[in-house]
């Protein structure tokens, strides 16, 4: 650090935006400054990048931003934009090989013009495939990881390794890695043969999520896990909840796990919410509810 600031390299020096707003880089459209923000062209690009930096500076790894709150003091170090990292193909018979910036969306399309599946509850998840595996997203009844085979992985200072998906434990929205301090680059995913299959059934999964759920609105996606037995929408619908509003961030009156930014929520807002449906649905019901998205970074 010289002067507060964190030394990059020369060679990286005018491709990294310093103090970038991280609001505008999450779906909640929510966060304060990034000390960092570096987006890699490729693979080799970041993992030189990474061999650069000094011993010990904090990373974070940032997809498309969705499920993720960024507190409004905003993050301390570094943020890896991995979108460059965009990779995918067909690496033999049902098993594909894709590096962690693909949209999960786009491996649900190519999967169905190679006759793969089931791929389409990959069109559900609004992120990337780095954070599907981060937090084994799922949709439509589907998960990520029963697909995994292998990732690779690399730490903090750019040395790759590959690991078999058995070295992972898994369960519903979290997984459980078996070395800290790695970050995910590219997986390997075995699908099944569908020959025939088309992206009719795709199409109707997600125009029934656009009829209940508000898509096009800025939100995180769902804001809180699904209790065991029972679905956080009803039970904050259940609270009366439905619509509650704390300064710009509201509980969506189209569907209640799901939290929107009417155009100048804060961070501090959303976290009041959160709070807020939290305690109100433990007063009435006895659950606690377990937000599904990620925080990061540090209050104002």
């Amino acid at each position: 650090m010289t002067n507060g600031q964190l030394v990059v390299d020369p060679e990286f020096d005018a491709r990294i935006a310093r103090d970038e707003p991280m609001s505008r880089h999450t779906s909640w459209h929510v966060g304060g400054p990034a000390d960092v923000f570096f987006s890699p062209r490729d693979r080799a690009d970041l993992l030189a990048f990474l061999a650069s930096l000094p011993n010990g500076t904090p990373l974070f790894w940032l997809g498309l931003g969705s499920n993720l709150l960024v507190r409004d003091g905003g993050i301390r170090g570094v943020v890896i934009d991995t979108t460059g990292l965009s990779r995918l193909e067909r690496a033999s018979g049902n098993v594909i090989a894709c590096e962690a910036g693909v949209l999960c969306a786009r491996i649900a399309r190519q999967c169905v013009k190679w006759e793969l599946g089931p791929a389409e509850f990959l069109a559900g998840i609004p992120g990337t495939l780095g954070g599907a595996l981060a937090m084994n997203a799922g949709a439509f009844g589907g998960e990520t990881w029963p697909r995994v085979r292998s990732v690779d992985v690399c730490d903090s200072r750019g040395v790759e390794r590959r690991r078999d998906a058995r070295e992972y434990t898994y369960g519903y929205r979290h997984i459980v890695p078996p070395a800290a301090g790695e970050y995910f680059l590219a997986a390997t995913l075995e699908f099944e043969s569908r020959p025939g299959i088309t992206e009719d059934a795709m199409r109707e999964m997600l125009a029934r999520r656009k009829m209940t759920q508000p898509i096009g609105e800025w939100s995180c996606g769902s804001t809180f896990t699904n209790p065991p037995g029972d679905h956080a929408a009803r039970l904050i619908e259940a609270a009366g909840l439905k619509g509650h509003r704390i300064g710009d961030i509201q509980v969506s009156p189209k569907h209640a796990n799901f939290l929107v930014n009417a155009g100048n929520a804060t961070a501090e807002d959303v976290e009041a919410l959160v709070a807020f449906i939290q305690v109100r649905v433990r007063e009435q019901f006895g659950i606690s509810l377990v937000p599904e998205f990620r925080t990061a970074g540090e209050a104002r």
